[in-house]
């Protein structure tokens, strides 16, 4: 398993204490299913450490933030937390629907939230994360942001929130679809997976300069947001259980139509199209149709495809880093981050 840029594991304690800062404002079990998910205790309420996340879009979040700072200002003085802990929140909370809409059983090597307290309670738990994750950004008083900033912050956030549930009724509503494009899937992960990246970074540079400069910060979180997406669908299906937490091929067994599969509809032949989506129209996917769609994915060589376009939007992020109005000192942490996403394997 590949190991974290130094940058993660350098703030992951502090966007952890952030957040459950945050959700310990209740009192009620509602915060317990929270704490849960977040791998904070387990089901019955022992605390622990039962796997956490990577913290990938907090740790963007800050990374922009300390990057433009000016040389004088004080970089322990993390003004930019709260939206560190916000952005993570959001993510988690579209994790915990985002389980319930694709029925998963099973995320970080653990029974998803759902599973064990039914999908009404999940659904209440999701939307009081994302609650506490607006309520987050007013702790920008307590470092003397100024109302404006604190404006401009709800605003990204919210916009990339509601892109992000774009992008998430479109994966939904693909799965209904028999044609789908390589082009409307793009577009899809431009708004269910690249919007919240690209926001995370754009609210922790916005604290230091002005919306004029946020052009170069905006295209790197887009493309680097679609990258990401790609290697999670060639994972969904190739990863190993072992380290992602999924089940082999999972994304089969859901049926989802992710980039390997909508890439073998539009390059396949009719009857491997025809059988494709006849597997995909059964009410459940069994392990012989499972083995039949991973077949007709390596004959449409899906996964080389999958893997250089990955790569192309890799090289369009790493292309603008060079751009940025950043430190020059904090350079290498955007390339380790980039160069992470391209080949994780969890």
């Amino acid at each position: 398993m590949q190991k974290l840029p130094e940058i993660f594991n350098r703030f992951k304690s502090d966007i952890d204490k952030e957040m459950q800062s945050i959700i310990s404002a209740g009192n009620l079990p509602l915060y317990d299913m929270l704490k849960y998910h977040m791998g904070w205790i387990d089901e019955k309420g022992n605390k622990g450490d039962y796997g956490k996340g990577k913290f990938l879009r907090a740790t963007l979040c800050i990374l922009a933030y300390i990057s433009t700072l000016k040389e004088e200002e004080n970089e322990k003085r993390l003004s930019v937390m709260p939206l560190a802990g916000s952005i993570e929140l959001i993510h988690n909370f579209s994790l915990i629907h985002d389980d319930i809409q694709d029925n998963d059983k099973q995320r970080r090597h653990r029974p998803t939230l759902w599973y064990i307290w039914g999908k009404p309670q999940a659904i209440n738990a999701g939307t009081t994360m994302k609650v506490l994750a607006n309520l987050a950004i007013t702790r920008l008083d307590n470092y003397d942001i100024s109302c404006e900033k604190q404006l401009e912050v709800f605003r990204i956030i919210n916009e990339s929130c509601l892109k992000m549930l774009e992008g998430q009724y479109l994966d939904i509503e693909f799965e209904s679809k028999s044609e789908v494009s390589l082009d409307e899937y793009i577009t899809m992960i431009e708004r269910k997976t690249a919007s919240l990246i690209e926001g995370a970074i754009l609210i922790g540079a916005i604290l230091n300069l002005e919306e004029s400069d946020m052009k170069k910060f905006k295209k790197f979180g887009n493309f680097l947001g679609i990258a990401f997406q790609i290697r999670d669908d060639i994972l969904g299906i190739w990863g190993s259980q072992d380290k992602t937490g999924k089940p082999h091929a999972s994304d089969i067994l859901k049926k989802k139509k992710s980039f390997p599969i909508v890439y073998t509809l539009n390059n396949a032949t009719d009857k491997i199209k025809n059988n494709l989506l006849k597997i995909y129209e059964s009410k459940k996917i069994n392990k012989k149709q499972m083995f039949e769609v991973l077949k007709y994915l390596e004959d449409a060589q899906a996964k080389k495809f999958c893997e250089q376009k990955c790569r192309h939007y890799y090289e369009l992020a790493v292309n603008e880093i060079k751009d940025l109005p950043v430190s020059e000192k904090y350079l290498q942490s955007y390339y380790e981050i980039s160069d992470f996403l391209l080949i994780r394997d969890f």
